[in-house]
């Protein structure tokens, strides 16, 4: 994906390529294989025990927090750097990301206020995170307006993902690995070939960062191709690896393992003492 994404003559390299996807920074390259992966990995291990009936709420919502806020500042770096350089493409990638990041967490904390009358600090970062990875490919593509709607969009439909489809086909993905990464990257590619602006590609050079509001309706099809190639290439590289690994060495610890816990028996030392009161 990654040559034929950014490699000179890659199947979907902006610069002469067959369809031209455009990926700023890793929206097919990075979340739709990793996202759509996860799933895959998910589907195949089965649901942990206990799960669903039994809640498995996250351990810590403040370490959870810093997390992201952590990430947040991150992905400055995964963006705005994708420039290759200290640029005007830099800033302008490095605005789309905040901007994106913040309105994704509003659009997702307003789902969750009209679903469950209540927002959450948990689903405020789920949403800045689900805002970082949709506007990952169009960071380098989009105004700052642009960036506001794909993360806007990106959020409610990251929530609703998580919330519902999740919940509808019954899989188990503990981290929402698909749900915000997977989705949110499938969702970023294809609204990055609705708001790419010439007017931001014009300053930077190849003249070919036209999207669909512009006029160039090939280009949400050329990013359709990007998203199911992506999409195809991780659903059978993942399912071939598991396959590879579970006949060789076994991918699930036993019930009494994972009871126990993967800290104690995979690695001999525990997470944290549940004797302390």
């Amino acid at each position: 994906m990654a040559h034929m994404v950014w490699g000179v003559g890659g199947l979907l390299n902006v610069s002469g390529g067959k369809f031209p996807c455009l990926d700023f920074a890793g929206g097919t390259v990075v979340h739709v294989t990793s996202g759509v992966s996860a799933l895959v990995t998910a589907i195949y291990l089965g649901k942990r025990l206990g799960y669903p009936q039994k809640p498995m709420p996250p351990h810590s919502v403040v370490l959870s927090f810093v997390g992201a806020c952590l990430l947040w500042v991150g992905w400055f770096g995964f963006n705005a750097g994708s420039a290759l350089g200290a640029s005007s493409l830099a800033t302008s990638a490095f605005v789309a990301t905040h901007f994106a990041a913040a309105s994704a967490a509003c659009g997702w904390l307003a789902a969750e206020w009209l679903r469950n009358g209540k927002p959450s600090a948990l689903g405020g970062i789920s949403g800045a995170v689900a805002g970082l990875v949709g506007i990952t490919p169009a960071a380098g593509f989009v105004t700052p307006m642009g960036a506001l709607w794909i993360g806007l969009i990106t959020g409610v439909f990251c929530f609703y993902m998580v919330v519902k489809v999740k919940n509808i086909f019954g899989y188990d993905d503990s981290l929402d690995a698909f749900g915000v990464h997977g989705s949110g990257g499938t969702l970023g590619a294809l609204l990055t070939g609705l708001f790419a602006n010439s007017g931001i590609n014009a300053i930077f050079g190849s003249g070919k960062a036209t999207g669909f509001f512009e006029g160039n309706h090939a280009q949400l099809v050329n990013q359709l191709v990007g998203v199911a190639l992506a999409w195809g290439i991780s659903i059978v590289g993942t399912l071939v690896l598991l396959f590879i690994v579970d006949k060789l060495i076994g991918l699930r610890v036993s019930e009494e393992e994972e009871r126990t816990g993967l800290d104690v028996t995979q690695h001999g030392e525990e997470g944290y003492d549940w004797d302390v009161a």
